[in-house]
């Protein structure tokens, strides 16, 4: 199944002198399995529109399906959605509370009503998913590092074992090497479970990594959905919002120009790194 956005809208402050339009007119099919990328400038509409797909946030406009039906029907359980479309904010200290690592885990599962055996497995699962090792369960959330604050948060929400995965800027001021720890583990975690994942991100080079689909996000519409190739031959359009296309996009394309012939749609180091090996191999063969 999958949820479906039918000509979502939402206006913060309606009907007052603040008024602002967040998102407009926006249908979407979000089906299982794929992990999306969602980008955008600051104020684009993105926190808005995931804020949206687990109940958290009302359109003003529109309908939200999960599983085909609509989730703000008046009977419909909130509870259970969100315990299938798990959400992590950016800032994990927003979702940290409990004395202990293990604690917070646990909270999920437990308030889904669970039993304690049920709740533990849960927890220590998600932990290990996430790569957290035991020897931090039993400290406290707010003495762990940005990066493992991060994990915790993830886990949280795993261990509710969501078919959904959001994540909003995940990776935000963490180093490049904590940044690649976290996604290679959602990355393997997709492809163990087959979870939907969402990935709200800045980072061109993350989504060009790691995501199946860009959803491109401006002045609360969505203005390009696409694979990320196609959505990246954009690039000058995306120049005109403020975004970009990798560094390694705009690399190959100066390579071509300077006479070396790789494909101008490369997007990813990898793809790079094998392009540019097989034209220099051509060229030194004589082909």
């Amino acid at each position: 199944m999958s949820i479906i956005l039918d000509h979502v809208s939402h206006v913060y402050e309606q009907g007052t002198a603040m008024e602002y339009a967040a998102l407009k007119d926006i249908s979407l099919v979000l089906p299982d399995g794929q992990f999306i990328g969602l980008i955008g400038h600051t104020g684009s509409g993105k926190s808005t529109l995931v804020q949206h797909l687990n109940g958290l946030l009302a359109p003003t406009g529109g309908n939200i399906y999960y599983n085909g039906a609509d989730i703000h029907e008046k009977d419909y359980n909130k509870k259970e959605l969100r315990s299938k479309v798990g959400l992590v904010f950016q800032y994990p200290e927003h979702q940290l509370f409990e004395i202990d690592v293990f604690s917070d885990v646990c909270f999920g599962p437990k308030n889904l009503g669970l039993d304690k055996k049920e709740t533990e497995l849960r927890a220590y699962a998600a932990l290990k998913q996430v790569g957290l090792g035991d020897e931090y369960f039993y400290q406290s959330p707010f003495d762990l590092s940005g990066g493992q604050k991060r994990r915790v948060a993830i886990a949280g929400v795993l261990a509710m074992k969501p078919e959904v995965l959001i994540l909003d800027e995940p990776t935000a001021g963490l180093d490049p090497k904590g940044r690649d720890e976290i996604l290679d583990q959602i990355a393997r975690l997709r492809e163990e479970t087959g979870i939907t994942v969402i990935l709200v991100s800045h980072s061109m080079e993350d989504v060009a990594k790691y995501v199946d689909r860009i959803i491109v996000m401006n002045r609360g519409q969505a203005i390009f959905d696409d694979v990320p190739r196609e959505v990246f031959r954009h690039y000058k359009e995306l120049e005109a919002i403020g975004l970009a296309a990798p560094q390694v996009t705009y690399i190959v394309r100066e390579l071509r120009e300077r006479g070396l012939p790789v494909d101008t749609d490369i997007t990813t180091i990898e793809e790079a790194k094998r392009a540019i090996l097989k034209a220099v191999g051509d060229r030194e063969a004589g082909k």
